[in-house]
């Protein structure tokens, strides 16, 4: 029987756009329980609060909401613990290098399923300033009024 190899979204971390200037993106693995991948199969997830870091050679993730499996008895998991990234070495060398630049963060941007396994996208990012943040959503509005102004001129 073939294997299951379609990407499903369990969440997204759609504030993160908006925060951060994201400079380069990768995947990486997560070592889970049972538990906490029987909550994320009913799609129960936040990662608005997670963020990612090097410690002792490995990488981690933390802040990441998983809450605890309902049918689940003395064996649930702890719903915001540090969970282990599954990155090679020389990933991790290169994500610890540009961390240790002025102004840089490690954040998940969406946690899904690749066939059968966990996987989470992760960003090294920048911070946005406040005025950035209004120049970006200046920039959208802007642009979604153009495209309002195009599809009436097309009715015309």
């Amino acid at each position: 029987m073939p294997k299951d190899t379609a990407r499903t979204s369990i969440a997204r971390n759609r504030k993160a756009l908006h925060e951060y200037h994201i400079e380069d993106t990768f995947e990486a693995g997560l070592v889970l329980t049972g538990t906490e991948v029987k909550s994320l199969r009913e799609g129960r997830a936040n990662l608005t609060d997670g963020f990612g870091l090097i410690f002792q050679g490995e990488a981690w993730l933390e802040g990441v909401f998983i809450p605890e499996y309902l049918q689940g008895t003395w064996t649930n998991h702890a719903a915001r613990r540090r969970r282990k990234l599954l990155l090679h070495k020389d990933e991790i060398l290169k994500i610890s290098h540009k961390l240790k630049e002025s102004g840089r963060t490690l954040i998940p941007l969406e946690l899904y399923f690749d066939g059968s396994r966990v996987k989470v996208e992760m960003a090294l990012a920048r911070g946005k300033k406040d005025w950035d943040k209004r120049q970006a959503l200046r920039e959208k509005q802007d642009k979604r009024e153009a495209e309002r102004a195009m599809k009436s001129k097309q009715y015309l």
